[in-house]
């Protein structure tokens, strides 16, 4: 097999795995850390007070910083960074949904850093590692514990941004779908569906490779096939794996492949208009799917299967069957099909597409050229 050279970049340490929690104080004892700085939410506290009494009882100070509520923003960032400079922080875990994840990461890299974050938005400039760093997700959904990503809403050009970089990688990743038991059917079905737009996006991207290949089409079977189950009934802990686990390999995804036109189109209604993000790829999805289905249709029509689907007559039947499954999907779980529904006026579309082609960072990825004209008929097809 010959292909372009890939790198893979994954936690050093990913433990998996319902109650898997329980491992952090144990493994960060040994570490020899004593400052913990723990980003959460007040909701996750019951669910690790024995973690924090365990570190408390080893000489550990642990703080609790819990005042992100919405995805996060520089000025989110900001705040954070200050509080954990004054505490001290020498390590930090990031307990809960995409937002805090992100949030944690660039803090523990960016702490005691002379690099300005307005500075950092692109892929490969940040210059150094920071302080130690683990991830505990409790959606399944962004793969932020895998990947080496993170996006921040930019508030001067009301556009959300990513940072890229290896450094941004946690050192560890606990990836315990106990932790989602209690996730809101509607948020279990926003994120769940970001996830298998990672997975949808990696394996029909420009830049798709045969190795991150076989994450993305498990990813797509797991969430494929289990979603609805885990909205309808979030104490189903078969399904609540296997989104964990679907998610997790979406995350995989995102570094050496990464995203495409979705995520592009998503970040304007994201930055503008605080949709949330797997509110906004979700709505997208189809619409984009059947864009792109022209320029790799052998890929979607495998998408398809992966979902379940029985095959058409040729490839362009079992496609389509594989989009309307996906659109289906939405619907099932109770999710807006349309900008109206969620309160986006028809006249938001130019700035919208001309917003979306500044994120060429993911429109290149594309296996469809994306002309602004193009990304005016996908949103105008939402109303």
């Amino acid at each position: 097999m010959q292909t372009r050279n890939i790198t893979l970049l994954q936690p050093q340490k990913t433990v998996f795995g319902t109650g898997c929690i329980s491992r952090f104080a144990d493994d960060y004892i040994k570490l020899g850390y004593k400052k913990l700085f723990i980003v959460t939410m007040p909701v996750i506290r019951p669910m690790i007070t024995d973690i924090v009494e365990r570190l408390q009882a080893e000489g550990v100070t642990v703080t609790f910083y819990e005042k992100i509520h919405n995805e996060p923003s520089i000025t989110d960032f900001k705040a954070m960074l200050a509080e954990a400079e004054c505490f001290g922080a020498d390590s930090f875990i990031g307990i809960g949904g995409g937002s805090i994840l992100d949030l944690t990461k660039l803090t523990a890299t960016l702490l005691g850093s002379s690099q300005q974050i307005e500075d950092l938005f692109g892929t490969d400039l940040i210059r150094r590692r920071g302080k130690w760093f683990a991830c505990a997700p409790t959606t399944a959904g962004t793969g932020s514990e895998m990947s080496p990503n993170a996006i921040l809403l930019d508030e001067r050009d009301a556009l959300k941004k990513g940072v890229v970089s290896p450094y941004l990688v946690a050192d560890a990743a606990y990836i315990d779908p106990k932790l989602t038991w209690t996730v809101p059917a509607r948020i279990t079905a926003e994120t769940g569906m970001d996830a298998l737009t990672h997975c949808i996006e990696a394996y029909t991207n420009k830049f798709a490779h045969p190795m991150v290949d076989t994450f993305a089409l498990k990813g797509i079977v797991l969430i494929a096939r289990n979603l609805a189950k885990a909205v309808a009934d979030g104490s189903d802990a078969e399904a609540r794996e296997a989104l964990a686990a679907g998610s997790m390999y979406g995350g995989m995804c995102l570094g050496p492949v990464n995203t495409a036109a979705v995520h592009a189109l998503s970040y304007p209604l994201g930055g503008e208009y605080h949709i949330s993000h797997g509110l906004s790829n979700a709505i997208l999805l189809p619409s984009v799917m059947r864009f792109n289905c022209p320029a790799c249709i052998r890929r979607y029509a495998e998408v398809a299967i992966a979902c379940g689907v029985e095959p058409g007559h040729n490839e362009e039947e079992t496609a389509m069957k594989g989009v309307e499954f996906v659109s289906s999907l939405s619907k099932q779980c109770h999710i807006p099909t349309t900008l109206t529904e969620i309160g986006i006026p028809r006249s938001a579309v130019d700035h919208m597409a001309k917003a979306a082609m500044d994120v060429q960072r993911l429109l290149k990825n594309n296996p469809r050229e994306v002309t602004e004209s193009d990304a005016r008929s996908i949103y105008e097809s939402l109303f």
